[in-house]
């Protein structure tokens, strides 16, 4: 996989430092030496569309790319951004460094250590390992099917959220690490073989969302249903109050709300949402809960209103889209000692598994396999 990192901060100026294992570093096509105990690399954009590089004190030179590649497996290199100042990170396999507008940081990882990171990243610690086996095939599907989102950017996926978090390498909860590897090639795809989409969300609040209420469209291989395993959990109610003036204000203006029907009129402050809903009252005042979720920075769509003196109060359930999997769900399955197999298929019953170590799997689904790339076909623009 090719990641490109730091890419939410426009880096000018960045260290890469000694970790784990030794490194070659290389400007454009040329050797210029290795990178061992207590070394470090400064990497700096110059006005010229180059990058000037030093080791230690000592000045190098000033080239277009720069190579830093891993002498033997499993080593790791830290990163810190100088300018501007980013907290220091930690990555694991071979990096591309190339000047544009600013320094494009571009982390060649392998798959499973990629998704180890992201795991890391996305989930935390401290959760049982059925948990993060659920994670990683959720991850590894994802990365493959969106493996070219920034192909024009030179790199596969980025470290923000809207593709994966990956602020660094796994460094503190090993039961990732073994969870990834005992995951390794198993993706999720639908009925005709094709990758899902994995969707989650932190906490259903006892029900799924159909895909068509939050998107528009359905999505075969998820329903809504109940699901009571999160309810219990710190995310799965809240409650908000917001003056009455500003919600009537807001309905009215932006939908035209009929407060004078004799039926809908009193439900403008009286809304009840047993189960989920896509709409506010009724689908025929046309008013998408969602749009009340972002107007009014609610945690979901899945809320009840009642009005109390010159407020509504806003009962609520969950927190996120309320799409897929839910996390803080499938946290207490694990914890109750359902396998990834199981929890899976609870939050994606349409959905199947496959390992894409089977023979002939890409040959049927996957088209544009990425190379494997020797270290000389790195110099390769």
């Amino acid at each position: 996989m090719r990641i490109g990192v730091l890419r939410s901060h426009s880096v000018k100026r960045i260290v890469f430092a000694y970790a784990e294992g030794n490194y070659s570093f290389y400007g454009d096509s040329t050797f210029l030496g290795r990178i061992q105990p207590n070394e470090f690399l400064d990497l700096t954009l110059v006005d010229s569309g180059k990058i000037s590089l030093r080791k230690g004190a000592s000045y190098i030179g000033q080239y277009g790319k720069i190579f830093i590649i891993q002498d033997s497996r499993n080593t790791s290199l830290s990163l810190q951004s100088k300018i501007p100042e980013v907290k220091l990170r930690k990555y694991k396999d071979d990096f591309v460094i190339t000047a544009h507008k600013d320094l494009t940081v571009v982390n060649l990882v392998d798959m499973d250590n990629y998704l180890a990171g992201v795991v890391e990243s996305e989930g935390g610690g401290k959760r049982e390992l059925e948990y993060y086996k659920v994670q990683a095939i959720m991850s590894r599907t994802y990365a493959s099917k969106y493996k070219t989102k920034h192909a024009a950017e030179g790199f596969d996926l980025c470290d923000r959220v809207h593709c994966q978090a990956y602020h660094s390498m796994m460094r503190f909860t090993p039961k990732i690490d073994e969870a990834v590897k005992a995951t390794s090639g198993i993706i999720m795809v639908d009925a005709k073989g094709k990758y899902i989409d994995a969707y989650f969300h932190a906490n259903c609040g006892g029900q799924t969302c159909l895909p068509e209420y939050v998107w528009n469209n359905p999505v075969p291989y998820l329903s809504t249903f109940k699901d009571t395993f999160c309810i219990y959990t710190h995310q799965a109610t809240w409650t908000k109050k917001i003056a009455k003036s500003m919600w009537r204000s807001f309905l009215v203006t932006n939908y035209d709300y009929p407060v004078s029907h004799p039926e809908y009129g009193p439900q403008i402050y009286n809304f009840d949402q047993e189960d989920r809903k896509a709409f506010f009252v009724s689908p025929e005042l046309g008013i998408p809960l969602r749009d009340l979720r972002i107007h009014f920075n609610l945690k979901s769509t899945y809320f009840s209103v009642r009005e109390e003196g010159g407020y509504v109060i806003i009962k609520g359930r969950g927190f996120g889209h309320g799409v897929g999997m839910c996390q803080e769900g499938a946290m207490k399955m694990a914890a109750y000692n359902f396998n990834y197999e199981q929890i899976t298929q609870f939050y994606f019953s349409g959905a199947y598994f496959y390992d894409t170590k089977t023979e002939n799997f890409f040959e049927q689904y996957v088209h544009d396999l990425p190379e494997i790339m020797s270290k000389e076909e790195y110099f390769e623009d």
